[in-house]
């Protein structure tokens, strides 16, 4: 069992420019024990890349995230995030994620497709009334899921565009120093709290006024976590999804037999969403360490209490010893348990709504367009948490 601190390697290891995932991470996985890192800010790290590895530090209540409030937390930005829901234990955590989840249970989200299908085929309408090439990103890969996560929580239609800076500045690992971090982060808040005691002042059926009767006639949040827990929803409600689309373009037309199998069986894009979700390493690394509260053995590895692990999980995706033939994307893959949402207490909580946002996405593009390609030269995001296409022009 190894336990010494070995010499950091720096993290992370993916560029922000394409889909692949690093061969490090292979060397790694193949190695016995745990790799330490050291991201650009904040502590050294022990990296998890295998998925056994993986489910144990995400789903054992011996890992925590509310420790790191209290260390100089593994990270790539120089501004340091307030956790949140996300940088909660339980019981805090099972409060505040109580008060949301029947918002987002599969039955709940199910009775919001008609909707998404209508807003897709509407935007589809608009892009192709706008002619090619036309950036799938700006025209529909973003607007569709703002559209739907702000109707949730009823922020008006002439404020999403806000959102666009206010969300790359919350996913940013480096261009903002910390004080204009906080400076975004702050002036989010602020928005938010606004738009609260609107919400106040004339209650309506959404998710928000849901969560203000909560926090004024339980008592059952304070003020500062029904504005984060808004904020939080808000951001990771639509950023994930507004990148995976274009990404999963992206990957089905570097496969086009897969591709073609799709147009011909529609009935397996649930099932290739899925798989989508476990071939494409959204990040550009791990975030969210958590930190042994005792003593823990990942891996052959003796993790010491207080110590951070990070969890690379489009790496713990393509392990060998879970996934058969994990480097080959297979629409038609059964049993395929992946983490591309978590796991343990905080897998992602709008789980459902991604899933359906992204096979109504993906159904409609492949059948609206069956000439779909790529017509120009693909501009990447940068210096984000999460990867994918800033600008991708389309034809048809």
């Amino acid at each position: 069992m190894t336990t010494a601190d070995a010499t950091p390697l720096a993290y992370p290891f993916n560029t922000a420019e394409g889909l692949g995932l690093a061969e490090e991470y292979e060397r790694v996985r193949d190695r016995r024990g745990l790799l330490r890192v050291q991201m650009p800010y904040g502590e050294p790290a022990w990296l998890v890349t295998r998925y056994a590895d993986a489910r144990l530090v995400l789903g054992d209540q011996r890992f925590s995230r509310a420790l790191a409030a209290s260390h100089d937390e593994p990270r790539q930005s120089e501004g340091r995030r307030d956790g949140g829901i996300l940088g909660m234990d339980p019981p805090d955590h099972t409060r505040l994620r109580s008060l949301v989840a029947k918002a987002f249970t599969v039955r709940q989200v199910e009775k919001l497709r008609p909707q998404v299908r209508e807003l897709t085929a509407s935007l589809l309408d608009d892009m192709e009334a706008a002619g090619q090439p036309a950036d799938l990103v700006d025209l529909f890969a973003l607007p569709l899921p703002v559209a739907v996560i702000c109707r949730m929580l009823g922020v008006p239609a002439e404020d999403r565009p806000l959102f666009r800076k206010w969300s790359d500045d919350a996913l940013s690992t480096s261009s903002l120093t910390a004080e204009e971090f906080e400076a975004s982060r702050d002036e989010l808040r602020a928005y938010m709290a606004g738009l609260i005691e609107q919400h106040r002042r004339a209650p309506q059926d959404d998710l928000m006024t849901a969560l203000i009767e909560a926090r004024d006639g339980g008592d059952r949040l304070s003020e500062l976590e029904l504005v984060d827990l808004c904020v939080g929803i808000l951001v990771a409600g639509h950023e994930t999804t507004a990148s995976q689309i274009p990404n999963f373009v992206l990957t089905l037309l570097d496969h086009p037999e897969q591709l073609a199998r799709l147009r011909a069986e529609p009935g397996l894009v649930p099932n290739a969403v899925e798989e989508l979700l476990r071939f494409v390493p959204l990040g550009s690394g791990a975030g969210q360490p958590r930190y042994a509260v005792e003593d823990v053995e990942v891996g052959g590895t003796l993790v010491r209490a207080g110590t951070p692990v990070l969890v690379a999980v489009g790496a713990a995706n393509r392990d060998a010893l879970r996934f058969t033939a994990p480097g080959v994307l297979d629409i038609a893959r059964e049993g395929n348990q992946h983490l591309g949402f978590g796991h343990g207490v905080h897998h992602c909580l709008g789980a459902p709504l991604a899933r359906l946002e992204l096979q109504e996405a993906l159904s409609a593009l492949i059948t609206r367009f069956p000439g779909l390609h790529v017509a120009a030269d693909v501009t990447w995001k940068s210096e984000m948490l999460v990867r994918g296409p800033r600008v991708m022009p389309i034809g048809w």
